[in-house]
């Protein structure tokens, strides 16, 4: 390339970056390399406004392309999690004694260790179906014994997640309690979920005692005895 081309190229770079040309564009116009054109425009200051817009369109168009693509990775590694999940438990032999141990420390967790009946409660209905199918499978009952509680908010459905649960639990609607209604709260905010609190009553206080105590004995022979202090 002779050195007036050259030259010239150099002019028309530093008049585009006075125009507003980024250095992306200044690149793609001229052909140059950026490490050429921060030789050729040094000193030459963009207009603050063009500045400005290379911001406004980052923020429209680059950033979003930026998190999509964060997405689909975060998607695609998830998705080979689900399957290696999926692969380790298939090669589980569940059991009686599996299903009891995981129903004892399901009800550690989350369920109501204080005197009275078993009670389980949470807002995940495959959390729910998961503790009531372990307990019809690791123990004889009387399903008569079952009661449903449910905790919903302003927005619910009554009689559709009545309904819901229902289906869901295998228990009639005539062994539901009454249904507590939280009003609508201008301060607090919170996440909104289908069918509320469902809590899961079964009247047996010895059924509760063993499946409490069978859970405190297995994470004693896991992980040692704990002394806790008395507040």
């Amino acid at each position: 390339m002779s050195p007036k081309w050259k030259e010239t190229i150099k002019e028309k770079a530093r008049l585009l970056r006075k125009q507003g040309y980024s250095y992306g564009q200044l690149t793609k116009e001229l052909k140059v390399p950026k490490s050429t054109l921060h030789e050729w425009i040094r000193g030459v200051k963009r207009p603050a406004k063009f500045s400005r817009l290379d911001r406004i369109r980052w923020i429209k168009e680059i950033q979003p392309l930026g998190a999509q693509g964060n997405k689909r990775k975060r998607e695609k590694i998830v998705s080979q999690i689900i399957k290696e999940a999926k692969n380790e438990v298939s090669k589980i032999q569940i059991n009686h004694e599996t299903r009891k141990a995981i129903l004892s420390l399901l009800y550690w967790a989350e369920g109501t260790k204080v005197r009275g009946a078993l009670q389980f409660a949470n807002t995940d209905p495959k959390l729910i179906l998961l503790f009531i199918n372990l307990l019809r499978q690791c123990y004889k009952l009387d399903e008569s014994k079952f009661r449903i509680r449910l905790h919903l908010h302003y927005y619910h459905k009554v009689k559709e997640i009545k309904a819901y649960w229902s289906k869901l639990l295998s228990i009639p609607t005539n062994q539901f309690e009454k249904i507590y209604r939280k009003s609508r709260s201008k301060e607090k905010k919170f996440r909104r979920n289908y069918g509320g609190i469902c809590f899961v009553k079964y009247y047996n206080v010895y059924l509760k005692e063993k499946i409490v105590q069978y859970g405190y004995a297995l994470g004693e022979k896991i992980a040692g005895k704990v002394h806790v202090p008395v507040a």
